[in-house]
């Protein structure tokens, strides 16, 4: 792989114009497509398999109607007892009939017609049906339902208009372009060169505008959640400034060894490059392995990131070697410049057929401009933590330990109005429903019952009726509304606690138990409550298996990297600790609410359900590119006779300063997530910058050097015959580096 990468790297650099050419083709095109081909995003989760998904096709088959879209128009008169006159009487009709003017809207229910008015006179509820489902109603008919009660506000009551149909697809604005502001000067920083910086950022957007720009074109033909796109958009950012961060760094590294511009990009590519194609293909498969668990929703989210992951990478490959052409020397700061013999910096014209035998030939006068120099904070640093390794890691695993205690109270569900920013259409009608009826009235349960004829789903309705009445936790269970045949029957179920509370997750299975005897029809428990507890289970269930799967994968493909079989473990160790503390301080914030304020977080709640199993894909990658980064090279000085002691040395302080740049640019981006108002983008954005921090800065460059100095010689042992067996993957370019030394003549 690394002669083949090699070649790619040089090849790209001699026909750096035609490369560019062919990028900014694809860009085009792509982004002509996606505003032509660009279809909605879904805000809807289903699970196929669940009763509640069960439940909705039967309604979608036997009873359309009943199978839309539902708001809630919370109402509160300016007084108490109010809606006993006349005149609030009046109002509250007005505005029911305004409501049933809405386009889209089939049906709008008078509140006092079924008693949703509070028992003070204050409140009521004004529940309305759409023909169509949350995500066909379109902007137009949303904004005419959020107008609906304006002439009412104005003389002095609250109008609130809520529920499903105002789900929306979150805004992505100026607020990420903050973690990318501090990855640019991150850049600047490692690289002393605003050339190079601005390079390797520019090189990541396009990747990025490539690979949403695709997905946005197949968004017509595929259906995307509303967070799909964010997370690729995360992603693309992260792995595009990362991967290209690491071959640029190699890049200017061989150029001040003395090789000529073309032979130093081919290495580059050839080595880093190696890495960066391995770390891209461990995030896409744990990505693409989230297919595993059968869920469809998640499924696209983790097909689309991979996606986006995948242009990153064949963008670092191919479009950075063409960009390094075209920037020259210009990619090292202007003192090193000065230093350096021109002969070392000569790019060659595309047409140049030069020979490999001399391109490949770095003359010995080209000598490197600067001996390595140990004295940098990567060299201390190692050189400290394997003196004091078992303390270092005593210290680290405790503490890892206590961050992920929280964990162990770890709640799973979908995001309810409740947890909506505060001041949204959302939440404010969510607050006013529950300031008047109760939060159980925010999270109301539907009960399908279905029988053969008319006849039999009207002998079944009663008994229904009276075994969910009877079971705990319900406050009330609202008249039956019928199907135009009398065949199907929906019963709205009121809880006593709100969505999210175990108690209704315990109400929801006992309603399920107590109907599950019914003779003669086919009762099923669905709404967006029992939708939510569905796939939360569903997801819990999966994660062990999908953890397991990500271990095992971590410890396979490692065996292959470092021919080793204590390294393997020791790294899927150490993911399984970073994923543990980070677990535990999400769920600190984000559910107890400890230090919410500082991420913008009014109301703490559960976790979004696929929260866990998303961010197990995204750190196994993620750990393994900076694993792969740090210790291959204390594999390389150990296999070229160092001790086991002075190659970690080594490997830390050649690899410090990049994996702490490329930490801080991931934590930055996916940072820069935490500004937006939404709760869900919110939290995914903190635990992945979290993870990423934890991962890199706590285990990968302080608990594994003390652990690699602990082991010394013992962690590459690897049984011969499974050395034998294990196909070798030479991602340092060992073998590619022996056949370039021997095609350079001798005495030249």
């Amino acid at each position: 792989m690394a002669t083949l990468l090699y070649r790619l790297g040089r090849g790209s650099m001699r026909r750096r114009r035609l490369v560019a050419a062919i990028w900014l083709v694809v860009l085009v095109g792509l982004g002509l497509a996606a505003a032509t081909l660009r279809g909605p995003t879904a805000s809807n989760f289903t699970m196929p398999g669940t009763e509640s998904q069960q439940a909705l096709d039967l309604l979608n088959e036997q009873f359309p109607a009943a199978a839309g879209a539902t708001g809630t128009i919370a109402v509160k008169a300016p007084s108490a007892g109010q809606l006993g006159a006349p005149e609030g009487q009046e109002v509250i009709q007005a505005i029911t009939a305004e409501a049933a003017t809405v386009p889209g809207v089939v049906a709008a229910v008078d509140p006092f017609q079924v008693g949703a008015v509070s028992p003070d006179g204050q409140y009521a509820l004004i529940q309305v049906q759409f023909s169509v489902g949350a995500d066909q109603v379109t902007e137009e008919q949303r904004e005419a339902y959020e107008e609906v009660g304006a002439e009412a506000q104005a003389q002095g009551w609250q109008v609130a208009p809520g529920g499903e149909v105002l789900n929306t697809e979150p805004e992505v604005g100026s607020t990420e372009a903050i973690g990318v502001a501090v990855a640019l000067v991150v850049l600047v920083v490692t690289f002393g060169s605003l050339v190079a910086a601005g390079m390797t950022m520019l090189n990541a957007l396009i990747g990025v505008g490539v690979g949403m720009a695709g997905l946005f074109a197949l968004s017509g033909a595929v259906e995307l959640t509303t967070t799909a796109p964010i997370l690729a958009l995360m992603l693309g950012l992260a792995v595009g400034i990362d991967y290209s961060l690491f071959i640029t760094s190699r890049y200017r590294q061989n150029l001040l060894d003395g090789l000529p511009a073309d032979e130093a990009v081919g290495r580059a590519v050839g080595t880093a490059g190696s890495a960066v194609v391995f770390a891209g293909a461990t995030v896409v498969i744990a990505l693409a392995g989230l297919a595993v668990v059968n869920i469809p929703f998640l499924t696209v989210m983790g097909l689309a990131a991979a996606g986006t992951v995948t242009i990153a990478v064949l963008v670092a490959i191919t479009l950075q070697p063409a960009l390094l052409g075209f920037a020259g020397r210009r990619v090292l700061p202007r003192r090193l410049r000065s230093a350096m013999p021109a002969t070392t910096a000569g790019v060659e014209d595309d047409t140049n057929q030069q020979s490999d035998v001399t391109s490949h030939r770095a003359a010995p006068e080209a000598a490197a401009v600067t001996g390595e120099d140990r004295s940098t904070f990567g060299f201390r640093w190692a050189r400290l933590i394997t003196r004091f390794r078992i303390p270092v890691i005593l210290v680290g695993v405790l503490g890892l330990g206590l961050l992920a205690l929280p964990a162990s109270d770890m709640r799973l569900a979908l995001p309810d109005a409740g947890t909506a920013p505060a001041g949204s259409a959302a939440r404010v009608s969510n607050d006013l429903i529950t300031e008047g009826f109760g939060p159980g009235f925010t999270g109301r349960l539907a009960v399908v019952v279905a029988g053969d004829d008319a006849q039999a789903t009207a002998a079944a309705v009663p008994q229904v009726t009276a075994l969910v009445q009877r079971t705990d936790n319900v406050l009330a269970v609202a008249p039956p509304q019928l199907s135009p045949d009398g065949r199907t029957a929906l019963l709205g179920v009121i809880p006593q606690t709100g969505p999210t509370d175990p108690a209704t997750e315990t109400m929801v299975h006992d309603i399920r138990t107590a109907v599950g005897g019914v003779d003669g029809a086919n009762v099923l428990l669905t709404g967006v409550t029992a939708i939510g507890i569905d796939i939360s289970e569903k997801l819990s269930d999966a994660l062990p298996i999908y953890l397991g799967l990500v271990v095992g994968l971590s410890i396979l493909l490692l065996m292959l990297v470092f021919r080793s079989l204590l390294v393997p473990v020791k790294a899927a160790l150490g993911f399984l600790l970073t994923v543990a503390a980070t677990f535990g301080i999400t769920v600190a914030v984000f559910q107890q609410g400890h230090l919410a304020d500082l991420v913008g977080l009014d109301t703490p709640g559960p976790l979004i359900s696929f929260l866990p199993i998303l961010l197990i894909g995204i750190l196994f990658g993620l750990a393994m590119d900076y694993e792969v980064f740090l210790v291959s090279r204390m594999r390389e000085d150990f296999v070229h006779g160092d001790t086991a002691q002075q190659a970690t040395i080594n490997g830390m302080g050649h690899g410090a300063r990049v994996v702490t740049a490329a930490a801080l640019i991931m934590t930055s981006v996916f940072g820069g997530f935490v500004f937006l108002d939404d709760p869900v983008i919110k939290s995914i954005g903190f635990a992945l910058a979290i993870g990423v921090a934890i991962d890199a800065f706590v285990v990968r460059m302080t608990i594994v050097p003390a652990v690699m100095s602990l082991l010394g010689k013992v962690a590459w042992w690897l049984p011969r015959w499974l050395d034998r067996a294990l196909p070798n993957v030479d991602i340092e370019g060992e073998k590619l580096r022996a056949q370039l030394d021997e095609k350079v003549p001798a005495g030249t």
